[in-house]
C-alpha cells in the first residue's frame, strides 16, 4: 500500500516536507497545499512557484496541487508544472471552506456539474501533464455521487483521490466507507482513500471486512503523529529526540527564510496545535503555548515538553 501526506495549508510547505522526510522516511508521496492558478499575469504566484520549485523540493516525491474553477489558469499552471519537470498535478475537488466553496471552488464546484463538466473536458483535452482529482462526495448529499463518477469515469484520471464525506460534513461526519466501496465497484481509475485514518488502529477498524485500497492519504493524523506511516508499516513510532530535532531543524530553516525568529515562532505554532497530542500530561503546555507572544518563553516551553513529558505511541486525536 501508497501512503500520502495530504496538502494542509499553512503548514505543509516545502520546508516541511523535505525535513519531515528526513526524519521520518516512509512517505510515497507528499501533496502540496493548493495553489490558486491566476488568468492575468504569471498563472503561478512567485511563492507558490517557491514551493514547488525542484531544488526546493530535492529526493521528496511531490505532487503540486491546483484549485480553481477556470481551466484556461489551471491548462497554463500545468505548462509551468511541465516546465518545471512535474509529470503530474491534482485537481483540488475536495476542499470544504466555506470561502472557497462560495467561489465556485473545491467542493463547491461539485454542485455545479455541468460547468464542471466543460472544465475537465478542456483540462484533460489541453493539459500537458496527466491529471489526478481529490474529490469530496457531492455538496450535501451523497447521492450526488453517482453522478459525479459517471462524470469522472469519462477522463484518463491519473488516480482518483476519494474523501468519503459531502461539502457540508467538514470534518466532523464519520467518513461514509459505504461510498468508497461504491467507487472502488464502479471508478474507472486507480483509487486512493482519504480520510479516517488518525491512529494506527484505525486502519485495521476502518477495512475489517474489506480489502485494503491502494493508497491511503493522511493529513491530520500525521500531522500529529510524524511516524504514523511506519507504525502502519509496521516499524516503531517516533522518539522525543526525533521529534525535537525535527522541529529544531524546522524552526531554525523557517527562521532563515523569513528572517524573524518570532514570526517563525506563530508559524511553529500550528505545527504544535496537531504535535502537542503525542504527549500526555500536556494540558498545562497547550494552554502555554496558545497564549505566549514570547520566543524565550516558547523555547522554553517546547524544551520541557520535549524532555520532560511522557511520549504517547499514538497521538490522542479528538477529531472524527
Amino acid at each position: 500500500m501508497l501512503y500520502y501526506f495530504a496538502p494542509m495549508e499553512g503548514l505543509t510547505d516545502d520546508l516541511f516536507r523535505r525535513l519531515h522526510h528526513k526524519y521520518f522516511p516512509g512517505v510515497d508521496r507528499y501533496y502540496t497545499p493548493f495553489i490558486s492558478p491566476a488568468t492575468e499575469g504569471s498563472a503561478i504566484t512567485r511563492r507558490d512557484i517557491r514551493d514547488v520549485l525542484p531544488e526546493n523540493n530535492e529526493g521528496v516525491p511531490v505532487i503540486p496541487q491546483l484549485l480553481g474553477n477556470r481551466a484556461d489558469a489551471f491548462v497554463a499552471a500545468a505548462e509551468i508544472l511541465k516546465a518545471l519537470g512535474y509529470r503530474e498535478v491534482n485537481l483540488n475537488l475536495g476542499c470544504p471552506s466555506g470561502t472557497v466553496c462560495a467561489k465556485g471552488k473545491g467542493a463547491g464546484f461539485l454542485a455545479r456539474k455541468e460547468e464542471l463538466r466543460i472544465f475537465l473536458d478542456e483540462i484533460f483535452e489541453k493539459s500537458p501533464i496527466d491529471v489526478s482529482i481529490k474529490t469530496r462526495l457531492g455538496k450535501s448529499d451523497p447521492e450526488e455521487f453517482r453522478d459525479l463518477l459517471e462524470l469522472y469515469n469519462r477522463y484518463p484520471i491519473r488516480e482518483l483521490t476519494v474523501h468519503p464525506r459531502v461539502q457540508t460534513d467538514l470534518y466532523r461526519h464519520p467518513v461514509r466507507m459505504e461510498w468508497f466501496d461504491y467507487a472502488r465497484a464502479e471508478s474507472k481509475a486507480p483509487l486512493c482513500l482519504s480520510g479516517g485514518i488518525r491512529v494506527k488502529g484505525d486502519e485495521a477498524k476502518l477495512f475489517f471486512g474489506r480489502e485494503k485500497p491502494p493508497a491511503l492519504m493522511l493529513g491530520r493524523g500525521l500531522a500529529a503523529n510524524p511516524g504514523l506511516v511506519n507504525q502502519l508499516r509496521g516499524q516503531s513510532g517516533v522518539t522525543a529526540k526525533q521529534l525535537e530535532e525535527f522541529h529544531g531543524e524546522l524552526f531554525a530553516e523557517t527562521a532563515a527564510r523569513l528572517g524573524n525568529p518570532r514570526s517563525t515562532m506563530f508559524r511553529m505554532k500550528e505545527i504544535w496545535s496537531y504535535m502537542i497530542l503525542m504527549f500526555d500530561r500536556r494540558e498545562k503546555y497547550q494552554k502555554l503555548l496558545r497564549k505566549t507572544t514570547s520566543l524565550s518563553e516558547f523555547r522554553a516551553i517546547t524544551a520541557h515538553i520535549f524532555r520532560e513529558l511522557p511520549l504517547r505511541e499514538d497521538a490522542d486525536v479528538f477529531w472524527n
